[in-house]
């Protein structure tokens, strides 16, 4: 690739793009954090000491005693003992407790987590629930979560699923007239359950046939990393039949004024979602990012209302899942869950199609014949470089033409000197003249932008590369960090990543090359600049999952090796020159665009001259 002044401008405005998109991406989710710490350090602040642990008993005790007085025809409910019941598949063992006749909490086989290295757990804090407002007696109501069901029962149903079903029954144990049961069915080798939850007498349990239905979720701390996790999670949903999605640090709640199919929590490579199959009709979900020392990511409270119909007897049948952030997966059920993958949103979103139709398949493919991922992103950067091939030989050959035209060009600046409008339209008319296009070695620069996004995207959202070891890397989805400083240096971080490193010196060895083979710059700034970009790669990509700074070194690797085949063994520079001679005894027509440009700077050049005259 010749740095000449066109390439160079691409390359700028891919550095401006880069800065750009890290740069609003921390300033929004840290202004969000730091209003959010400014409220609390107020309302710590206002807010008086106490004794906890008194405190604590006491409320315990007004919990007690306030669930007893609202359980009305449940009052056999409102103490207990909690008791846990376990089913699981090939893909997680779920956890039940008795008490509200929920999950308590959900353990992913095939996931560990990178503090502990103990599987992954999800929903796994008491903040955790699932519950919904119930009539007990004239005008009181309890909370289906604070009551306990009766011991949850497992049994085996058809295709291999297994159905735990939990009961709450009011009034004595022979009065079925006001019964509620939650049954949940796990399918085999899914991380989706189905929820149903059967009522009698719903005109009695619920107020206007609406269940109000409270969701709470904590995401517990699950990479190395927790600043960049909560960067990378996201509240999603899909409202009114469209999808859309809020980065945490960004916002704090939304509304709901239509029907929600579901709501959800991406948590960078895990995901929960509620799902209504007859729909929310309204509702709201806010959330808060609690302080990174509590290892929790984010806190999510939802507040959802369902339209229950009238009758002896309702169902409301509802589906949870609990799992991976696998885009092949979430694909699968067809309802929008995969939309919330990252591979392309926001002012990005026009990556999306090359993610899901190139990228993914490509990488899918190379996955299923190469176990190792390091070596899976090589073939897929060989293969992404064989596309844009074409366009690379395009510019190699403008590059040739323009070295051809060197002598030509180091005339003109002899005879125009500091006059750079002559010499621009001096310069225009040789090109034209030789059948040289200035842009030639812009557009393989500028095409390159989207790819970039792209695999930034797709390396930060694949759970694949989650745990995958390679050379010195630990982990392809965080950064690789076998330089450790001890002390946190601005701009760089605590630590110096060595894929960073290798991709910085490729691309300045390719700077190198590049400049050696191009025309003098007289501008400092163009003459310089193709040394300075390599240099804030250093600073952009150390925090970058090792899969992106991997994915660019070989990339380096290979443009450097078609630069000196094609240039040395492909373009004959003899060739060239000869064509370009028979282009200027071609007759020319000249384009309207050219003559537009040509006419804007003849009248600058009269308008410099009057100027000069004055």
């Amino acid at each position: 690739m010749n740095f000449d002044r066109n390439t160079i401008i691409g390359f700028g405005l891919l550095a401006v793009l880069f800065f750009f998109y890290f740069y609003y991406n921390n300033l929004q989710q840290g202004e969000h954090q730091k209003e959010q710490a400014r409220k609390d350090s107020i309302a710590n602040a206002l807010r008086p000491k106490l004794d906890t642990a008194a405190l604590r008993q006491d409320s315990l005790r007004a919990d007690s005693q306030r669930h007893a007085t609202s359980a009305g025809m449940f009052l056999n409910a409102a103490q207990g003992t909690e008791q846990l019941v376990t089913a699981e598949n090939e893909v997680f063992k779920i956890v039940f407790t008795n008490k509200g006749g929920q999950p308590k909490f959900v353990q992913l086989k095939k996931f560990k987590n990178a503090l502990d290295s103990q599987q992954v757990k999800l929903a796994a804090t008491d903040f955790n629930k699932i519950s919904y407002a119930i009539n007990t007696a004239a005008n009181q109501s309890a909370q289906t979560g604070d009551l306990y069901f009766s011991s949850g029962k497992v049994t085996p149903g058809p295709d291999g699923t297994q159905v735990v079903t939990f009961e709450l029954k009011g009034g004595d144990s022979t009065n079925v007239s006001n019964a509620i049961t939650h049954q949940f069915i796990i399918h085999p080798n899914q991380y989706k359950i189905d929820f149903n939850i059967n009522l009698s007498q719903p005109g009695t349990l619920l107020s206007q046939g609406v269940m109000n239905m409270v969701w709470q979720y904590d995401a517990a701390q699950q990479e190395s990393d927790i600043e960049f996790e909560k960067q990378n999670t996201q509240i999603g949903y899909m409202e009114d039949g469209s999808f859309d999605y809020h980065t945490i640090g960004r916002k704090d709640h939304v509304n709901f004024d239509k029907s929600v199919n579901w709501i959800g929590v991406r948590q960078r490579f895990f995901n929960t979602f509620l799902v209504a199959k007859d729909n929310f009709t309204g509702g709201k979900i806010s959330w808060t990012i609690p302080p990174d020392a509590n290892k929790e990511v984010v806190k999510t409270t939802a507040n959802m209302q369902l339209k229950v119909p009238a009758g002896n007897a309702a169902t409301v049948p509802m589906s949870i899942y609990y799992g991976p952030a696998d885009y092949n997966i979430l694909k699968k059920y067809d309802n929008g869950f995969s939309k919330l993958v990252n591979l392309g949103q926001g002012m990005y979103a026009f990556v999306r199609p090359l993610n899901q139709y190139v990228i993914v398949p490509v990488f899918d493919f190379f996955k299923s014949i190469v176990s190792n991922f390091g070596l899976v992103i090589a073939l897929l950067t060989l293969v992404i470089r064989l596309l844009i091939s074409p366009l690379t030989y395009k510019s190699y050959l403008s590059g040739a033409k323009m070295k051809a035209l060197r002598p030509e060009i180091a005339t003109l600046k002899e005879k125009f000197g500091t006059d750079q409008q002559a010499m621009s339209m001096e310069q225009m008319k040789l090109f034209r003249e030789a059948g040289v296009n200035p842009l030639g070695g812009c557009i393989p620069a500028l095409f390159q932008i989207p790819i970039f996004f792209a695999l930034y995207s797709f390396f930060n959202a694949s759970v694949d590369l989650r745990g995958a070891d390679f050379l010195w890397a630990s982990d392809l989805s965080a950064f690789d960090d076998p330089i450790k400083f001890g002390v946190h240096i601005p701009l760089l971080g605590s630590h110096l990543s060595l894929f960073t490193i290798t991709a910085t010196v490729t691309s300045l060895l390719i700077s190198i090359y590049s400049m050696s083979m191009s025309p003098d710059q007289s501008n400092p700034m163009m003459k310089y600049m193709p040394y300075i970009f390599p240099v804030f790669l250093l600073f952009i990509f150390n925090r970058l999952p090792s899969a992106l700074t991997w994915y660019y070194t070989v990339s380096n690797l290979i443009t450097l090796a078609l630069q000196f085949v094609i240039q040395n063994y492909i373009i004959d520079h003899d060739k060239i020159l000869a064509r370009i001679q028979e282009n200027r005894k071609k007759p020319k027509t000249k384009t309207k665009w050219q003559e537009r440009l040509e006419q804007m700077q003849e009248q600058q050049k009269q308008m410099q001259d009057q100027r000069k005259k004055k």
